[in-house]
């Protein structure tokens, strides 16, 4: 049994050398080595085994926390998120965490919080979605690996909202987009996104609609800094779409997303 193991993790093993031959400078193959641990290798093959991984692809993104890789899925493609065990700040992690009801017993050891984080990703986005907002469509998780619906066409994800040139009409429709998203989030899902920018929000350019990621750090409004945490995603948006004309309050939006839904 233990030799079966040690050859199927060695055969997901090559798959990963491939990828490191594909992307060779020296950076990518720091990180490379920094993601898959054995743990991760057995938890890639695990999902691999039950048909919803079916080749792992090259790198989409990197992050503080985490990598996104793409990957065949059983029937599209899909992304890949692994939160890094060995070199996570999971005492950044705790501020959000800790507070929160969903994850009021979970040690304070880093392979626990990190494992509670990737969960906590996972039912964001699953709460995001119910409550009509766009956002990776979550399908599984498997100790520190998220696996979502790849948000992008032809294995190339689509571009962040930091990175579009849009015209000044468009940015308005973004903008009451974003603040729509943000309301729905907390009157519809009880939730904070907790670091919303620019740097978080994909744009689909086929009808420029925003699509929220990285909902790991989203909190309930139980949660006691959720509206410290909102301000400051307020205070981001607003910051960011001045460069369209639009000169809208921090406490006007605020005002707008706790706004109760009209009873029927």
């Amino acid at each position: 049994m233990k030799k079966e193991l040690e050859g199927k993790i060695k055969r997901l093993d090559n798959s990963v050398d491939k990828l490191r031959i594909r992307r060779k400078d020296s950076d990518n193959l720091k990180v490379t080595e920094n993601v898959f641990d054995n743990a991760t290798l057995k938890a890639l093959y695990t999902l691999s085994n039950k048909g919803i991984v079916q080749a792992l692809g090259g790198s989409i993104s990197t992050g503080k926390e985490a990598n996104v890789f793409l990957a065949d899925g059983e029937e599209e493609d899909i992304a890949i998120k692994i939160y890094r065990i060995s070199s996570s700040s999971f005492r950044s992690m705790e501020d959000y965490i800790l507070g929160d009801p969903r994850f009021s017993n979970i040690r304070h050891n880093k392979r626990d919080i990190v494992f509670a984080w990737t969960k906590k990703e996972f039912r964001n986005l699953m709460r995001a979605k119910q409550a009509g907002v766009r956002v990776p469509e979550p399908i599984i998780t498997e100790r520190n690996i998220l696996i979502m619906k790849f948000m992008g066409e032809n294995g190339k994800p689509y571009p962040l909202l930091k990175d579009m040139k849009i015209q000044k009409e468009d940015g308005q429709m973004i903008f009451e987009t974003v603040i729509d998203y943000m309301h729905k989030l907390y009157v519809d899902a009880n939730l904070v996104h907790g670091d919303l920018s620019e740097y978080n929000i994909l744009i689909d350019p086929e009808d420029l609609t925003p699509v929220i990621i990285d909902m790991g750090q989203s909190v309930t409004l139980e949660h006691p800094r959720a509206d410290q945490f909102l301000k400051r995603d307020i205070e981001n948006i607003a910051r960011y779409f001045k460069r369209y004309k639009i000169e809208e309050s921090p406490e006007s939006i605020y005002a707008r997303i706790k706004e109760p839904e009209p009873e029927n």
